[in-house]
Protein backbone atom coordinates (compact mmCIF):
# COMPACT_ATOMS: atom_id res chain seq x y z
CA UNK A 1 0.00 0.00 0.00
CA UNK A 2 2.92 2.43 0.58
CA UNK A 3 4.12 1.41 -2.60
CA UNK A 4 0.84 2.74 -4.13
CA UNK A 5 0.69 5.21 -2.30
CA UNK A 6 3.85 6.91 -2.99
CA UNK A 7 3.66 6.09 -6.71
CA UNK A 8 0.32 7.98 -6.78
CA UNK A 9 1.73 11.02 -5.25
CA UNK A 10 5.22 10.58 -6.81
CA UNK A 11 3.09 11.13 -10.55
CA UNK A 12 2.39 14.39 -11.50
CA UNK A 13 -0.61 13.96 -14.05
CA UNK A 14 -2.62 12.89 -10.99
CA UNK A 15 -1.56 15.69 -9.11
CA UNK A 16 -2.48 18.01 -11.59
CA UNK A 17 -5.57 16.82 -11.40
CA UNK A 18 -6.20 16.61 -7.77
CA UNK A 19 -5.20 21.02 -8.05
CA UNK A 20 -8.16 21.11 -10.11
CA UNK A 21 -5.31 22.55 -12.74
CA UNK A 22 -6.06 19.96 -15.46
CA UNK A 23 -10.22 19.94 -16.92
CA UNK A 24 -11.22 16.82 -16.29
CA UNK A 25 -11.96 14.59 -20.01
CA UNK A 26 -13.42 11.03 -19.64
CA UNK A 27 -12.37 9.93 -22.75
CA UNK A 28 -8.77 11.34 -22.15
CA UNK A 29 -8.52 10.25 -18.58
CA UNK A 30 -10.07 6.90 -19.36
CA UNK A 31 -7.47 6.26 -21.72
CA UNK A 32 -4.41 8.13 -19.24
CA UNK A 33 -6.17 5.73 -16.29
CA UNK A 34 -5.38 2.52 -18.59
CA UNK A 35 -1.75 3.81 -19.84
CA UNK A 36 -1.25 4.69 -15.77
CA UNK A 37 -2.48 1.51 -14.52
CA UNK A 38 -0.08 -0.34 -17.08
CA UNK A 39 2.66 1.78 -16.29
CA UNK A 40 1.84 1.16 -12.60
CA UNK A 41 2.12 -2.30 -13.40
CA UNK A 42 5.35 -2.27 -15.03
CA UNK A 43 6.91 -0.20 -12.43
CA UNK A 44 5.42 -2.30 -9.31
CA UNK A 45 7.19 -5.12 -11.38
CA UNK A 46 10.47 -3.70 -11.42
CA UNK A 47 10.26 -2.79 -7.84
CA UNK A 48 9.24 -6.36 -6.70
CA UNK A 49 12.35 -7.80 -8.93
CA UNK A 50 14.30 -5.34 -7.28
CA UNK A 51 13.34 -6.06 -4.38
CA UNK A 52 13.73 -10.27 -4.49
CA UNK A 53 17.49 -9.27 -5.36
CA UNK A 54 18.15 -6.76 -2.69
CA UNK A 55 17.13 -10.03 -0.32
CA UNK A 56 18.62 -12.48 -2.33
CA UNK A 57 21.95 -10.51 -2.28
CA UNK A 58 21.40 -9.65 1.70
CA UNK A 59 20.95 -13.01 1.92
CA UNK A 60 23.91 -14.53 0.11
CA UNK A 61 26.47 -11.68 1.22
CA UNK A 62 25.40 -13.25 5.23
CA UNK A 63 26.08 -16.93 4.22
CA UNK A 64 28.82 -16.27 1.65
CA UNK A 65 31.50 -14.78 4.63
CA UNK A 66 32.65 -17.38 6.24
CA UNK A 67 35.15 -17.28 9.43
CA UNK A 68 37.96 -19.54 10.38
CA UNK A 69 38.81 -19.80 13.70
CA UNK A 70 41.19 -20.82 16.17
CA UNK A 71 43.94 -22.06 14.18
CA UNK A 72 47.79 -21.86 13.94
CA UNK A 73 48.31 -19.98 10.88
CA UNK A 74 51.24 -20.44 8.34
CA UNK A 75 50.47 -17.61 6.26
CA UNK A 76 53.27 -18.45 3.46
CA UNK A 77 55.40 -15.19 4.14
CA UNK A 78 57.92 -16.83 6.03
CA UNK A 79 57.29 -15.06 9.51
CA UNK A 80 56.52 -16.58 12.80
CA UNK A 81 53.35 -18.72 12.71
CA UNK A 82 50.52 -17.18 13.88
CA UNK A 83 48.41 -18.74 17.13
CA UNK A 84 44.95 -18.37 17.52
CA UNK A 85 44.44 -17.07 13.97
CA UNK A 86 40.98 -15.35 12.61
CA UNK A 87 40.42 -15.58 8.72
CA UNK A 88 37.51 -13.64 7.42
CA UNK A 89 36.46 -14.86 4.27
CA UNK A 90 33.97 -12.79 1.84
CA UNK A 91 32.76 -14.63 -1.38
CA UNK A 92 36.37 -15.57 -3.06
CA UNK A 93 38.65 -13.52 -1.21
CA UNK A 94 40.31 -13.20 2.10
CA UNK A 95 38.57 -10.22 3.82
CA UNK A 96 40.38 -10.02 6.81
CA UNK A 97 43.48 -11.35 8.95
CA UNK A 98 44.18 -11.13 12.76
CA UNK A 99 43.97 -12.76 15.66
CA UNK A 100 40.74 -14.07 18.55
CA UNK A 101 39.94 -11.36 20.09
CA UNK A 102 41.52 -8.08 17.12
CA UNK A 103 39.76 -9.52 14.72
CA UNK A 104 35.87 -8.82 14.15
CA UNK A 105 33.76 -11.24 12.90
CA UNK A 106 30.83 -10.39 10.72
CA UNK A 107 27.19 -11.19 12.10
CA UNK A 108 25.85 -14.49 10.02
CA UNK A 109 28.87 -15.40 9.02
CA UNK A 110 29.56 -19.06 8.69
CA UNK A 111 32.43 -19.74 11.34
CA UNK A 112 34.36 -23.50 10.63
CA UNK A 113 36.42 -23.90 13.97
CA UNK A 114 40.24 -24.45 13.30
CA UNK A 115 41.59 -25.36 16.84
CA UNK A 116 44.08 -27.32 16.84
CA UNK A 117 45.40 -27.32 13.24
CA UNK A 118 47.57 -25.80 11.21
CA UNK A 119 46.13 -23.40 8.64
CA UNK A 120 48.00 -22.63 5.70
CA UNK A 121 48.10 -21.52 1.68
CA UNK A 122 46.76 -23.99 -0.63
CA UNK A 123 49.43 -25.95 -1.92
CA UNK A 124 50.91 -25.25 -5.52
CA UNK A 125 52.20 -28.68 -7.57
CA UNK A 126 54.50 -27.18 -10.31
CA UNK A 127 54.99 -30.15 -12.38
CA UNK A 128 52.08 -32.24 -12.70
CA UNK A 129 50.92 -34.31 -16.02
CA UNK A 130 47.03 -34.31 -15.92
CA UNK A 131 46.98 -36.55 -18.93
CA UNK A 132 48.69 -39.33 -17.14
CA UNK A 133 47.78 -41.56 -13.91
CA UNK A 134 50.40 -43.59 -13.15
CA UNK A 135 50.23 -46.30 -15.38
CA UNK A 136 53.91 -48.08 -16.54
CA UNK A 137 53.41 -48.53 -19.84
CA UNK A 138 53.53 -44.79 -22.02
CA UNK A 139 53.43 -46.26 -25.05
CA UNK A 140 50.29 -48.49 -24.30
CA UNK A 141 48.72 -45.24 -22.90
CA UNK A 142 49.33 -43.14 -25.14
CA UNK A 143 47.50 -45.30 -28.03
CA UNK A 144 44.56 -45.88 -25.96
CA UNK A 145 43.86 -42.90 -24.12
CA UNK A 146 43.76 -40.26 -26.86
CA UNK A 147 41.04 -37.44 -26.60
CA UNK A 148 37.95 -37.16 -26.29
CA UNK A 149 38.47 -39.51 -23.51
CA UNK A 150 41.89 -37.42 -22.11
CA UNK A 151 40.01 -34.30 -21.95
CA UNK A 152 36.20 -35.77 -20.48
CA UNK A 153 37.43 -38.48 -17.95
CA UNK A 154 41.27 -38.65 -17.41
CA UNK A 155 42.62 -34.96 -16.93
CA UNK A 156 39.55 -34.03 -14.94
CA UNK A 157 40.06 -36.92 -12.74
CA UNK A 158 43.24 -36.01 -12.25
CA UNK A 159 42.91 -32.78 -11.59
CA UNK A 160 39.92 -33.32 -8.85
CA UNK A 161 42.21 -35.79 -7.08
CA UNK A 162 44.73 -32.96 -7.18
CA UNK A 163 42.24 -30.37 -5.18
CA UNK A 164 41.56 -33.16 -2.59
CA UNK A 165 44.92 -33.61 -1.74
CA UNK A 166 45.38 -30.33 -0.96
CA UNK A 167 46.90 -28.72 -4.18
CA UNK A 168 44.87 -25.41 -4.85
CA UNK A 169 47.12 -24.28 -8.16
CA UNK A 170 49.31 -26.32 -10.21
CA UNK A 171 51.56 -26.53 -13.49
CA UNK A 172 50.41 -29.25 -16.08
CA UNK A 173 53.55 -29.51 -18.77
CA UNK A 174 52.02 -31.41 -21.70
CA UNK A 175 49.12 -32.22 -23.00
CA UNK A 176 47.32 -31.74 -26.50
CA UNK A 177 46.99 -28.17 -26.89
CA UNK A 178 42.92 -27.96 -27.20
CA UNK A 179 41.94 -30.28 -24.14
CA UNK A 180 44.60 -28.49 -22.03
CA UNK A 181 42.63 -24.93 -22.41
CA UNK A 182 39.56 -26.90 -22.35
CA UNK A 183 40.32 -28.42 -18.65
CA UNK A 184 41.60 -25.51 -17.39
CA UNK A 185 38.80 -23.08 -18.96
CA UNK A 186 36.10 -25.85 -17.13
CA UNK A 187 38.02 -25.40 -13.99
CA UNK A 188 37.60 -21.55 -13.54
CA UNK A 189 34.30 -21.49 -15.07
CA UNK A 190 33.50 -24.17 -12.04
CA UNK A 191 32.36 -26.78 -14.19
CA UNK A 192 34.40 -29.33 -12.90
CA UNK A 193 36.48 -29.05 -9.50
CA UNK A 194 40.25 -28.61 -9.81
CA UNK A 195 43.31 -26.39 -8.89
CA UNK A 196 43.72 -23.23 -10.43
CA UNK A 197 45.68 -24.71 -13.65
CA UNK A 198 48.34 -23.52 -15.72
CA UNK A 199 48.77 -25.28 -18.72
CA UNK A 200 51.62 -25.62 -21.59
CA UNK A 201 49.80 -27.47 -23.88
CA UNK A 202 52.09 -29.36 -26.05
CA UNK A 203 56.21 -29.58 -25.78
CA UNK A 204 58.17 -27.86 -27.68
CA UNK A 205 61.51 -30.16 -28.85
CA UNK A 206 63.48 -31.15 -32.12
CA UNK A 207 60.99 -33.83 -33.17
CA UNK A 208 58.43 -35.59 -31.50
CA UNK A 209 58.39 -38.87 -30.19
CA UNK A 210 56.75 -41.47 -32.51
CA UNK A 211 53.46 -41.86 -31.84
CA UNK A 212 53.19 -38.60 -29.41
CA UNK A 213 53.00 -35.54 -31.76
CA UNK A 214 49.12 -34.85 -30.63
CA UNK A 215 51.19 -33.30 -27.44
CA UNK A 216 54.78 -32.74 -28.60
CA UNK A 217 55.42 -30.19 -31.12
CA UNK A 218 58.85 -30.42 -33.06
CA UNK A 219 60.60 -26.97 -34.69
CA UNK A 220 62.64 -26.96 -37.75
CA UNK A 221 64.34 -23.92 -37.93
CA UNK A 222 63.98 -20.28 -36.16
CA UNK A 223 61.09 -19.45 -38.09
CA UNK A 224 59.33 -22.20 -37.46
CA UNK A 225 59.86 -22.21 -33.90
CA UNK A 226 58.58 -18.58 -33.62
CA UNK A 227 55.40 -19.28 -35.32
CA UNK A 228 55.02 -22.50 -33.22
CA UNK A 229 55.59 -20.69 -30.06
CA UNK A 230 53.41 -17.51 -31.54
CA UNK A 231 50.43 -20.49 -32.44
CA UNK A 232 50.49 -21.23 -28.11
CA UNK A 233 49.99 -17.80 -27.26
CA UNK A 234 47.56 -17.31 -29.45
CA UNK A 235 45.39 -20.66 -28.11
CA UNK A 236 45.78 -19.05 -24.53
CA UNK A 237 48.65 -21.50 -22.97
CA UNK A 238 49.95 -20.06 -19.84
CA UNK A 239 53.65 -20.41 -20.28
CA UNK A 240 55.84 -22.94 -22.39
CA UNK A 241 57.31 -26.14 -21.84
CA UNK A 242 61.09 -26.82 -23.53
CA UNK A 243 62.21 -29.87 -23.43
CA UNK A 244 65.28 -31.99 -25.51
CA UNK A 245 66.88 -28.28 -26.48
CA UNK A 246 70.12 -29.63 -26.49
CA UNK A 247 69.22 -31.54 -30.01
CA UNK A 248 67.91 -27.89 -31.28
CA UNK A 249 69.98 -25.31 -32.75
CA UNK A 250 70.92 -22.75 -30.12
CA UNK A 251 69.02 -20.35 -33.01
CA UNK A 252 66.13 -22.45 -32.26
CA UNK A 253 66.27 -22.11 -28.55
CA UNK A 254 66.97 -18.92 -28.66
CA UNK A 255 63.88 -18.46 -30.45
CA UNK A 256 61.63 -20.51 -28.44
CA UNK A 257 62.64 -18.42 -25.26
CA UNK A 258 62.48 -14.71 -27.37
CA UNK A 259 58.98 -15.61 -29.03
CA UNK A 260 57.52 -16.94 -25.52
CA UNK A 261 58.68 -13.38 -23.62
CA UNK A 262 57.57 -11.18 -26.56
CA UNK A 263 54.11 -12.74 -25.68
CA UNK A 264 54.70 -12.80 -22.01
CA UNK A 265 54.92 -16.41 -21.67
CA UNK A 266 57.60 -17.76 -18.90
CA UNK A 267 59.93 -20.99 -20.45
CA UNK A 268 60.12 -24.03 -18.45
CA UNK A 269 62.99 -26.11 -19.67
CA UNK A 270 64.13 -29.84 -19.15
CA UNK A 271 67.41 -29.92 -16.96
CA UNK A 272 68.21 -33.84 -17.70
CA UNK A 273 71.34 -33.68 -19.62
CA UNK A 274 74.00 -31.09 -19.06
CA UNK A 275 73.88 -29.70 -22.53
CA UNK A 276 70.63 -29.03 -21.54
CA UNK A 277 70.90 -26.69 -18.87
CA UNK A 278 73.29 -24.63 -20.86
CA UNK A 279 71.11 -24.34 -23.60
CA UNK A 280 68.59 -23.20 -21.37
CA UNK A 281 71.04 -20.79 -19.78
CA UNK A 282 72.34 -18.93 -22.08
CA UNK A 283 69.19 -18.30 -23.82
CA UNK A 284 67.08 -17.24 -20.81
CA UNK A 285 65.15 -19.92 -19.48
CA UNK A 286 63.57 -18.77 -16.53
CA UNK A 287 62.71 -22.34 -14.60
CA UNK A 288 64.07 -25.48 -14.82
CA UNK A 289 62.92 -29.11 -14.36
CA UNK A 290 64.40 -32.28 -12.68
CA UNK A 291 67.16 -32.51 -10.91
CA UNK A 292 68.73 -34.67 -13.65
CA UNK A 293 72.10 -35.71 -15.13
CA UNK A 294 71.13 -39.21 -14.19
CA UNK A 295 73.68 -41.12 -12.14
CA UNK A 296 76.11 -38.31 -12.44
CA UNK A 297 77.18 -37.38 -8.52
CA UNK A 298 77.05 -33.83 -9.39
CA UNK A 299 76.24 -30.73 -11.65
CA UNK A 300 79.86 -29.58 -13.36
CA UNK A 301 81.41 -26.67 -12.45
CA UNK A 302 80.69 -24.93 -15.67
CA UNK A 303 77.20 -25.05 -14.92
CA UNK A 304 77.17 -24.29 -11.22
CA UNK A 305 79.26 -21.11 -12.61
CA UNK A 306 76.64 -20.48 -14.76
CA UNK A 307 74.00 -20.69 -12.05
CA UNK A 308 75.65 -18.55 -10.06
CA UNK A 309 76.18 -15.57 -12.71
CA UNK A 310 72.75 -16.01 -13.34
CA UNK A 311 71.44 -15.63 -9.87
CA UNK A 312 74.00 -12.78 -9.20
CA UNK A 313 72.10 -10.73 -11.51
CA UNK A 314 69.36 -8.90 -9.08
CA UNK A 315 67.52 -7.37 -11.75
CA UNK A 316 66.66 -10.40 -13.18
CA UNK A 317 64.80 -11.73 -10.38
CA UNK A 318 65.60 -15.54 -9.11
CA UNK A 319 66.39 -18.39 -11.36
CA UNK A 320 63.76 -21.29 -10.45
CA UNK A 321 64.28 -25.07 -9.69
CA UNK A 322 61.63 -27.59 -10.01
CA UNK A 323 63.91 -30.66 -8.78
CA UNK A 324 60.83 -33.17 -8.54
CA UNK A 325 63.19 -35.56 -6.30
CA UNK A 326 60.05 -37.56 -4.75
CA UNK A 327 59.81 -40.09 -7.50
CA UNK A 328 62.97 -41.30 -7.92
CA UNK A 329 63.54 -40.72 -3.73
CA UNK A 330 60.89 -42.69 -2.68
CA UNK A 331 60.89 -46.09 -5.54
CA UNK A 332 63.15 -48.07 -3.48
CA UNK A 333 60.65 -48.04 -0.56
CA UNK A 334 57.61 -48.44 -3.35
CA UNK A 335 58.93 -51.13 -4.76
CA UNK A 336 59.31 -52.95 -1.13
CA UNK A 337 55.99 -51.92 -0.16
CA UNK A 338 53.73 -52.20 -3.01
CA UNK A 339 50.51 -52.60 -0.37
CA UNK A 340 50.33 -48.32 -0.66
CA UNK A 341 49.82 -48.63 -4.51
CA UNK A 342 46.34 -49.94 -3.06
CA UNK A 343 45.38 -46.19 -1.61
CA UNK A 344 42.38 -45.70 -3.90
CA UNK A 345 42.40 -42.18 -3.56
CA UNK A 346 43.61 -42.36 -7.18
CA UNK A 347 40.57 -44.25 -8.06
CA UNK A 348 38.39 -40.53 -7.96
CA UNK A 349 36.78 -40.17 -11.07
CA UNK A 350 37.91 -43.21 -13.25
CA UNK A 351 35.92 -45.62 -14.51
CA UNK A 352 37.04 -49.16 -13.55
CA UNK A 353 38.09 -50.10 -16.87
CA UNK A 354 40.92 -47.33 -16.49
CA UNK A 355 41.31 -48.13 -12.83
CA UNK A 356 42.24 -51.75 -13.80
CA UNK A 357 44.30 -51.17 -16.63
CA UNK A 358 46.59 -49.19 -14.09
CA UNK A 359 46.74 -51.68 -11.67
CA UNK A 360 47.62 -54.32 -14.22
CA UNK A 361 50.15 -52.35 -15.55
CA UNK A 362 52.19 -51.67 -11.50
CA UNK A 363 51.69 -55.74 -10.33
CA UNK A 364 55.48 -55.66 -10.47
CA UNK A 365 56.96 -52.65 -9.58
CA UNK A 366 60.22 -53.74 -9.16
CA UNK A 367 60.26 -55.20 -12.67
CA UNK A 368 59.73 -51.68 -14.23
CA UNK A 369 62.08 -50.54 -16.88
CA UNK A 370 61.46 -46.65 -16.10
CA UNK A 371 63.17 -47.31 -13.01
CA UNK A 372 65.99 -49.70 -13.19
CA UNK A 373 68.89 -46.92 -13.20
CA UNK A 374 67.48 -46.21 -9.87
CA UNK A 375 69.72 -47.20 -7.06
CA UNK A 376 72.11 -45.36 -7.90
CA UNK A 377 70.74 -42.33 -9.35
CA UNK A 378 69.22 -41.58 -5.90
CA UNK A 379 72.15 -41.18 -3.91
CA UNK A 380 72.77 -38.16 -6.11
CA UNK A 381 69.44 -36.03 -5.58
CA UNK A 382 70.67 -34.77 -2.26
CA UNK A 383 73.42 -33.67 -3.13
CA UNK A 384 72.20 -31.52 -6.31
CA UNK A 385 69.78 -30.14 -4.39
CA UNK A 386 72.21 -28.53 -2.26
CA UNK A 387 74.20 -27.51 -4.84
CA UNK A 388 71.32 -25.40 -6.36
CA UNK A 389 70.24 -24.27 -2.98
CA UNK A 390 73.69 -23.45 -2.32
CA UNK A 391 74.22 -21.38 -5.54
CA UNK A 392 71.01 -19.12 -4.80
CA UNK A 393 68.35 -20.93 -6.59
CA UNK A 394 64.81 -20.75 -5.51
CA UNK A 395 63.68 -24.18 -5.29
CA UNK A 396 59.86 -25.36 -6.59
CA UNK A 397 57.50 -28.31 -5.01
CA UNK A 398 56.84 -30.12 -8.15
CA UNK A 399 56.40 -34.04 -8.24
CA UNK A 400 55.82 -35.60 -12.10
CA UNK A 401 52.85 -36.33 -10.84
CA UNK A 402 50.90 -38.83 -13.18
CA UNK A 403 54.41 -40.98 -14.26
CA UNK A 404 54.71 -43.96 -13.16
CA UNK A 405 53.70 -45.31 -10.23
CA UNK A 406 52.99 -41.74 -9.01
CA UNK A 407 49.81 -40.96 -8.24
CA UNK A 408 47.79 -37.33 -8.32
CA UNK A 409 46.47 -37.75 -4.82
CA UNK A 410 49.81 -38.21 -3.01
CA UNK A 411 52.82 -37.35 -4.62
CA UNK A 412 52.69 -33.56 -4.19
CA UNK A 413 52.81 -34.55 0.11
CA UNK A 414 55.71 -37.01 -0.29
CA UNK A 415 57.83 -34.22 -2.26
CA UNK A 416 57.52 -31.74 0.86
CA UNK A 417 58.48 -34.69 2.97
CA UNK A 418 61.68 -35.81 1.41
CA UNK A 419 62.57 -32.49 1.03
CA UNK A 420 62.12 -31.98 5.14
CA UNK A 421 62.49 -35.70 6.51
CA UNK A 422 65.20 -36.96 4.12
CA UNK A 423 67.52 -33.90 2.74
CA UNK A 424 66.84 -31.90 6.41
CA UNK A 425 65.16 -28.54 4.55
CA UNK A 426 63.26 -26.12 6.68
CA UNK A 427 59.29 -26.91 7.06
CA UNK A 428 58.82 -23.07 6.34
CA UNK A 429 61.40 -22.73 3.29
CA UNK A 430 59.55 -26.17 1.89
CA UNK A 431 55.75 -24.85 2.54
CA UNK A 432 57.03 -21.39 0.86
CA UNK A 433 58.22 -23.47 -2.26
CA UNK A 434 54.44 -24.93 -2.52
CA UNK A 435 52.72 -21.80 -2.34
CA UNK A 436 54.50 -18.47 -2.21
CA UNK A 437 57.45 -18.48 -4.63
CA UNK A 438 55.31 -20.31 -7.53
CA UNK A 439 52.83 -17.54 -7.03
CA UNK A 440 55.93 -14.87 -7.68
CA UNK A 441 57.39 -17.50 -10.52
CA UNK A 442 53.87 -17.22 -12.75
CA UNK A 443 53.10 -14.00 -11.91
CA UNK A 444 50.01 -13.87 -9.89
CA UNK A 445 51.37 -13.20 -6.29
CA UNK A 446 49.04 -10.46 -5.92
CA UNK A 447 45.99 -12.92 -5.92
CA UNK A 448 47.52 -16.06 -5.18
CA UNK A 449 50.45 -17.90 -2.45
CA UNK A 450 49.77 -16.23 0.98
CA UNK A 451 46.87 -16.06 3.61
CA UNK A 452 46.48 -12.09 3.36
CA UNK A 453 44.10 -9.74 2.77
CA UNK A 454 42.90 -9.29 -0.66
CA UNK A 455 44.04 -12.43 -1.88
CA UNK A 456 41.76 -15.34 -3.13
CA UNK A 457 40.46 -17.70 -0.34
CA UNK A 458 42.85 -20.42 -0.99
CA UNK A 459 43.31 -22.10 2.08
CA UNK A 460 43.74 -25.60 3.45
CA UNK A 461 44.29 -26.88 6.89
CA UNK A 462 45.45 -30.23 8.93
CA UNK A 463 44.70 -31.28 12.37
CA UNK A 464 48.45 -31.01 14.52
CA UNK A 465 51.46 -29.38 14.00
CA UNK A 466 52.45 -29.22 10.18
CA UNK A 467 55.96 -27.69 10.97
CA UNK A 468 56.83 -30.91 12.89
CA UNK A 469 55.42 -33.80 11.19
CA UNK A 470 54.76 -32.50 7.88
CA UNK A 471 53.53 -35.76 6.45
CA UNK A 472 50.04 -34.88 8.50
CA UNK A 473 49.47 -33.47 4.55
CA UNK A 474 49.05 -36.96 3.67
CA UNK A 475 45.32 -36.27 4.64
CA UNK A 476 44.90 -32.66 4.46
CA UNK A 477 41.59 -32.03 6.31
CA UNK A 478 39.81 -28.93 4.96
CA UNK A 479 40.57 -27.39 1.49
CA UNK A 480 39.13 -24.14 0.31
CA UNK A 481 39.45 -22.68 -2.64
CA UNK A 482 38.42 -19.21 -4.33
CA UNK A 483 36.14 -19.54 -1.41
CA UNK A 484 34.20 -22.59 -1.65
CA UNK A 485 34.95 -25.64 0.45
CA UNK A 486 35.15 -28.34 -1.19
CA UNK A 487 36.83 -30.64 1.80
Amino acid sequence: MVCVLSWVISNRYLQKIAKGSVRFNFKLTLRTYIYLLSKFYNDMRKLIILLCFITSYTSWAQTNVKALVGGTLIDGFGSTPLQNSVIIIEGERIKKVGRMGEVEIPKGAEIISTEGMSVMPGLWDMHTHLMLNGHSDYTHWDKTYKPPILEKVIMPSSAHQLLMAGVTSARDLGAPLEASINVRDRINRGEIPGPTMYMSGPFIQHKPYPGTEDFRWGVNGEADARNKIKKLAKAGVDFIKLIDQDEMTMEEVNAVVDEAHKNNLKVVGHSHRPEEIRRGMKAGVDCFEHTGLSSAPEYPEDIMDMIKERTAQMNLGPLFWTPTVEVLYNYNYIRDNPEQLDNDSWHLDLPDSIIQDIKGSIQQPGQLPYFQLNPIRKPTLERKMKQLKDAGVVLLIGTDSGVPLKFHSQSTWNELDVWVNEFGLDPIYTLRAASYWPSVLMGVDKDYGTVSAGKYADIIAVKGDVLRYISLLQDVDMVIKHGKRYK
